[in-house]
């Protein structure tokens, strides 16, 4: 009987045995096998993580090698509420004046917070954002900080307590995992339109917080591809505190840097221009002045400036019109500049020559119904002395002899209706209507010669005088000299590339010859003249058109000219929109070309090709001496050397 009772009880055992055993064995099956996929998933969120590695974005430097945009790394500072134990009062104070914030905000932050998540739990927020874009340095001063911070006589407190402050100094204000770039300028305001700005675009990943850098306007945005560089990755699990487990790393792929940007932008260049065109706005307050410094033989650009500019390191104090790159986004009515199109193409087609007589009807001429006037009453003028004294009336029979389909041909092999193709975006192609459009009058042929009735920009008009220095042929605006890489060693090579050729050579040398007298004593710009250079140019005077129609007392002043005419160096375009106190070109733009022409030239050590007699300590001195200068020289009473 005890015999059968035990093996009842044995077999009892076995049974409950058996049935946890079975239990055990069903639930592992579960978990290994059927559920094996989701519980890893399920893991492998709260222990694998996938570490993003930006690249640094490459350098903008100007064509010496001058820093003109950057890149620093900086910190996103954040704070643990759970692990500040009733100390943010402590915290906020010792840390706000560091991170320059408001202590009351600060203070607030740190109060503890929570948040229901999905499963409808109620959970302490761990994680407080405090500042971005924080320097290494500051950061590290909050770090040097927090770690001398006290809270009284700790030695009272016991082992647990203590090592709750060790947390709290050490782990309640942290920085994200990843760093930040911060993006500088270090010439505030120079050359702010070409270099552009950027913006902060979603990373792609699964925290909506993340961004990247990205160009949005200039260069910034026409080579953020090359900037940029490409993005590493880290594919690691942590533990419950979140450190790495370095033995479980699975991929672990550097970045790598954008490469750096080399402009043909010269900041002294630069520099010079931006000067003298704040002081064309303060002398004649126009609504805004630009200016372009181009090398006609290569087409690279020295200098591009528009007022009123913008400091992209403080993107909120400007305005969208500020922001503007006028010299490629405005288009407006060239006025008598645009002659050097219509008569070069007259020259070309030997339809006219410079000493060629014109009819310029005492002021006022009737054309197709309309009144065509000059500003002032010329009688008889050969074709040099129509582009001397910009008259309008012979420009206008210089085109009509032309014919309209010659006319307009010219005006396409210039560049004008198509973009130039220089690397910026918002460049606009302007307006050249066809002869067989609705817009083409009979009087339109006689319009077009005096800058009217077709609408440019400062920079389409800029490249078409550069033709002209450069015996006629057109080259691309070339803004980009290489790409190079984070060691300095050239990846891409850019190099200057002729569009066409558009007028002979010899048409471009007798248009030359022509210019040369426009900044004469008997011409529009004698205040365009260089002491040291001789100066060939042209004025614009154009009145603005507003819905459809002439404005009176509101004009686009402009002179561009170049120098050494009969050698060039540099072509320089300055545009002024409704400038006061005078508004004809000569009066206006050309004294802003003569001090940036003036600054140049010395800067860039360009030659002389005039002439010069300078006085000395020990006498006269007269430099370049040949038997004409020694005559002149004679007859002021000096002694050549």
């Amino acid at each position: 009987m005890a015999k059968r009772l035990q093996y009842r009880r044995l077999l009892v055992l076995v049974l409950l045995l058996g049935a946890a055993f079975a239990g055990l064995g069903y639930r592992l099956v579960d978990l290994q096998v059927v559920r094996h996929e989701e519980l890893s998933a399920k893991a492998q969120q709260y222990t694998q993580r996938t570490i993003l590695r930006e690249p640094r974005r490459g350098d903008i430097l100007d064509a010496k090698g001058n820093l003109l945009a950057t890149s620093v790394f900086v910190k996103t500072v954040c704070a643990d509420p759970t692990l500040l134990l009733g100390h943010q009062a402590d915290v906020a104070r010792t840390i706000a004046p560091i991170l320059q914030l408001d202590e009351r905000w600060v203070y607030s932050r740190l109060l503890p917070r929570t948040y229901v998540d999905k499963d409808g739990k109620t959970n302490q927020v761990k994680s407080i954002r405090l500042k971005r874009n924080v320097p290494s340095e500051t950061w590290a001063k909050v770090q040097e900080t927090m770690q001398k911070l006290r809270f009284g006589d700790e030695a009272r407190l016991g082992k647990k307590e203590q090592r709750k402050l060790v947390d709290l100094r050490a782990r309640g204000v942290f920085t994200e995992s990843v760093d930040d770039q911060l993006r500088t300028y270090p010439n505030q305001r120079l050359a702010s339109h070409v270099l552009g700005y950027v913006g902060f675009a979603p990373a792609g990943t699964n925290n909506p917080d993340e961004s990247v850098t990205v160009g949005v306007e200039g260069i910034e945005r026409s080579f953020n591809s090359k900037l940029t560089g490409a993005q590493g990755w880290l594919v690691t699990e942590t533990d419950s505190r979140k450190r790495e487990l370095v033995a479980f790393r699975e991929q672990n792929v550097e970045a790598r840097d954008g490469l750096n940007v080399v402009l043909t932008i010269d900041s002294v260049v630069q520099h010079a221009l931006e000067a003298a065109l704040a002081e064309g706005m303060e002398k004649h307050t126009p609504i805004s002045a630009s200016g372009l410094v181009i090398r006609p033989a290569t087409g690279e650009i020295l200098a591009m400036a528009t007022l009123p500019d913008f400091d992209p390191n403080n993107l909120p104090a400007s305005t969208a019109d500020s922001r503007r790159n006028r010299i490629i986004t405005d288009i407006c009515e060239p006025g008598s500049t645009f002659k050097i199109v219509v008569v070069s193409g007259a020259l070309d087609d030997r339809i006219v020559t410079l000493s060629e007589m014109f009819d310029c009807e005492n002021g006022e001429f009737f054309f197709a119904g309309r009144a065509l006037h000059d500003d002032h009453r010329y009688g008889l003028l050969n074709v040099e002395n129509i582009i001397t004294k910009s008259s309008n009336i012979g420009s206008a029979k210089i085109g009509i002899k032309l014919g309209a389909n010659r006319l307009v041909e010219h005006i396409r092999e210039f560049g004008f209706g198509v973009r130039t193709g220089i690397p910026l975006m918002g460049e606009q192609p302007g307006i050249v209507h066809s002869v067989k459009s609705r817009s083409w009058s009979k009087v339109t042929i006689a319009q077009i010669p005096m800058g009217h009735g077709i609408a440019v920009t400062r920079l389409q008009m800029a490249m078409a005088m550069s033709a002209i220095a450069n015996e006629g042929r057109l080259m691309r605006p070339m803004l980009v000299k290489r790409l190079e890489d984070r060691a300095g060693h050239t990846v891409a090579q850019y190099e200057p590339q002729m569009v066409r050729q558009t007028v002979s050579t010899n048409a471009a040398r007798e248009m030359v010859k022509a210019l040369k007298t426009v900044v004469s004593a008997d011409g529009t710009a004698p205040k365009a003249e260089l002491e040291h250079y001789t100066v060939a140019g042209k004025t614009g005077t154009a009145q603005k058109v507003e819905g459809g129609r002439y404005v009176r007392g509101k004009y686009i002043s402009s002179f561009i000219g170049f120098f050494p005419a009969d050698r060039p160096e540099l072509c320089i375009s300055i545009v002024l929109d409704e400038p006061k106190q005078g508004y004809y070109g000569g009066q206006t733009a050309a004294p802003i070309f003569k001090r940036v022409a003036e600054s140049a030239a010395n800067y860039l050590n360009i030659r002389p090709d005039r002439e010069v007699i300078e006085p000395v300590s020990t006498g006269p001195l007269v430099l370049n001496a040949n038997p004409e200068t020694v005559r002149r020289a004679a007859a002021r009473n000096l002694t050549p050397e």
